[in-house]
Protein backbone atom coordinates (compact mmCIF):
# COMPACT_ATOMS: atom_id res chain seq x y z
CA UNK A 1 0.00 0.00 0.00
CA UNK A 2 1.35 3.88 -0.64
CA UNK A 3 0.97 5.88 2.40
CA UNK A 4 -1.91 7.68 0.59
CA UNK A 5 -3.35 4.46 0.55
CA UNK A 6 -2.45 3.53 3.92
CA UNK A 7 -4.21 7.25 5.72
CA UNK A 8 -6.90 6.94 3.78
CA UNK A 9 -7.66 3.52 5.44
CA UNK A 10 -6.96 5.08 8.58
CA UNK A 11 -9.78 7.25 8.09
CA UNK A 12 -12.07 4.81 7.02
CA UNK A 13 -11.99 3.21 10.05
CA UNK A 14 -12.40 6.01 11.95
CA UNK A 15 -15.60 6.93 10.19
CA UNK A 16 -16.48 2.77 10.62
CA UNK A 17 -16.16 3.79 14.61
CA UNK A 18 -17.83 6.93 14.79
CA UNK A 19 -20.71 5.75 13.02
CA UNK A 20 -20.48 2.46 15.08
CA UNK A 21 -21.23 5.29 18.42
CA UNK A 22 -23.68 7.48 16.12
CA UNK A 23 -26.18 4.75 15.36
CA UNK A 24 -26.18 3.16 19.03
CA UNK A 25 -27.01 6.36 20.66
CA UNK A 26 -29.72 6.89 17.65
CA UNK A 27 -30.89 3.56 18.20
CA UNK A 28 -30.37 2.79 14.10
CA UNK A 29 -30.76 -1.28 15.02
CA UNK A 30 -30.57 -2.26 11.37
CA UNK A 31 -27.80 -0.26 10.39
CA UNK A 32 -25.61 -0.76 13.21
CA UNK A 33 -25.27 -4.29 11.86
CA UNK A 34 -24.09 -2.83 8.48
CA UNK A 35 -20.87 -2.19 11.15
CA UNK A 36 -19.76 -5.32 11.80
CA UNK A 37 -18.71 -8.31 9.54
CA UNK A 38 -20.76 -11.61 9.87
CA UNK A 39 -18.96 -13.44 11.43
CA UNK A 40 -18.04 -10.71 14.26
CA UNK A 41 -17.37 -11.11 17.84
CA UNK A 42 -18.13 -8.75 20.86
CA UNK A 43 -16.71 -9.14 24.05
CA UNK A 44 -18.04 -7.25 26.87
CA UNK A 45 -17.65 -10.10 29.36
CA UNK A 46 -16.34 -7.03 31.87
CA UNK A 47 -19.93 -5.64 32.14
CA UNK A 48 -22.00 -8.64 30.96
CA UNK A 49 -20.61 -11.51 32.07
CA UNK A 50 -19.09 -14.82 30.90
CA UNK A 51 -22.37 -16.35 29.76
CA UNK A 52 -24.03 -13.40 27.95
CA UNK A 53 -20.49 -11.09 27.58
CA UNK A 54 -18.96 -13.23 24.69
CA UNK A 55 -21.59 -12.13 21.24
CA UNK A 56 -21.00 -14.09 18.27
CA UNK A 57 -22.50 -12.89 14.61
CA UNK A 58 -23.35 -9.66 12.90
CA UNK A 59 -27.46 -10.15 14.44
CA UNK A 60 -26.31 -11.69 17.51
CA UNK A 61 -24.14 -9.12 18.45
CA UNK A 62 -27.22 -5.82 17.38
CA UNK A 63 -29.33 -8.24 19.40
CA UNK A 64 -27.23 -7.62 22.27
CA UNK A 65 -26.24 -4.38 22.13
CA UNK A 66 -29.95 -3.25 21.81
CA UNK A 67 -31.16 -5.52 24.81
CA UNK A 68 -28.39 -3.82 27.22
CA UNK A 69 -29.04 0.07 26.17
CA UNK A 70 -32.35 -0.05 23.72
CA UNK A 71 -34.21 1.90 26.77
CA UNK A 72 -31.14 3.29 27.97
CA UNK A 73 -30.07 7.48 26.54
CA UNK A 74 -26.41 6.92 25.81
CA UNK A 75 -23.84 8.76 24.54
CA UNK A 76 -20.67 7.02 23.38
CA UNK A 77 -17.23 9.26 22.49
CA UNK A 78 -13.97 7.43 20.86
CA UNK A 79 -10.72 9.10 21.90
CA UNK A 80 -6.93 8.72 20.39
CA UNK A 81 -7.53 6.13 18.23
CA UNK A 82 -4.50 4.12 17.90
CA UNK A 83 -5.02 2.15 14.29
CA UNK A 84 -2.38 -0.17 12.70
CA UNK A 85 -2.91 -2.02 9.07
CA UNK A 86 -1.97 -5.31 9.42
CA UNK A 87 -2.77 -6.21 6.05
CA UNK A 88 -3.70 -4.66 2.79
CA UNK A 89 -7.10 -5.73 4.11
CA UNK A 90 -6.59 -6.22 7.93
CA UNK A 91 -6.10 -3.80 11.04
CA UNK A 92 -6.32 -3.55 14.82
CA UNK A 93 -7.29 -0.89 16.89
CA UNK A 94 -7.33 0.81 20.07
CA UNK A 95 -9.43 3.52 21.00
CA UNK A 96 -10.04 5.66 24.89
CA UNK A 97 -13.79 5.55 25.10
CA UNK A 98 -16.07 7.42 27.77
CA UNK A 99 -19.87 6.54 27.70
CA UNK A 100 -22.29 7.69 29.06
CA UNK A 101 -25.47 5.56 29.65
CA UNK A 102 -29.14 6.33 31.78
CA UNK A 103 -31.79 3.49 31.85
CA UNK A 104 -35.53 5.30 32.90
CA UNK A 105 -36.31 5.39 36.31
CA UNK A 106 -39.56 6.61 38.67
CA UNK A 107 -36.60 6.71 41.88
CA UNK A 108 -33.81 9.16 40.44
CA UNK A 109 -31.06 9.03 37.66
CA UNK A 110 -30.14 5.13 36.91
CA UNK A 111 -26.86 4.80 35.21
CA UNK A 112 -23.25 5.29 35.08
CA UNK A 113 -20.44 7.72 33.18
CA UNK A 114 -17.68 4.55 31.88
CA UNK A 115 -14.36 5.32 30.80
CA UNK A 116 -11.89 2.71 29.19
CA UNK A 117 -11.00 1.20 26.11
CA UNK A 118 -12.10 -0.93 22.60
CA UNK A 119 -9.49 -3.20 21.53
CA UNK A 120 -11.09 -4.41 17.72
CA UNK A 121 -9.69 -5.76 14.57
CA UNK A 122 -10.87 -4.70 11.31
CA UNK A 123 -11.07 -6.46 7.54
CA UNK A 124 -12.33 -4.82 4.69
CA UNK A 125 -14.43 -6.33 2.96
CA UNK A 126 -17.64 -6.01 -0.30
CA UNK A 127 -15.73 -2.67 -0.64
CA UNK A 128 -15.88 -1.26 3.01
CA UNK A 129 -14.26 -1.61 6.54
CA UNK A 130 -16.03 -3.97 9.33
CA UNK A 131 -15.70 -4.78 12.74
CA UNK A 132 -14.43 -7.96 12.78
CA UNK A 133 -13.84 -8.34 16.63
CA UNK A 134 -14.30 -5.83 19.24
CA UNK A 135 -13.93 -6.10 23.15
CA UNK A 136 -14.43 -3.29 25.73
CA UNK A 137 -12.57 -2.99 28.80
CA UNK A 138 -13.41 -0.24 31.79
CA UNK A 139 -11.03 1.42 33.72
CA UNK A 140 -13.73 3.19 35.73
CA UNK A 141 -17.52 2.79 35.80
CA UNK A 142 -19.30 6.10 38.19
CA UNK A 143 -22.76 5.84 38.99
CA UNK A 144 -25.09 8.63 38.04
CA UNK A 145 -26.46 10.38 41.40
Amino acid sequence: MTTAEELLAIEQIKQLKARYFRLMDTKQWEELGSVFSSEAELDVRQDAGEEAGRVRGRDRIVKAIRTAVGAARTVHHGHMPEIELTGPDSARGTWSMYDYVEWPSETGRRGFHGFGHYEETYRFEDGAWRIVTLRLTRIRRDALT
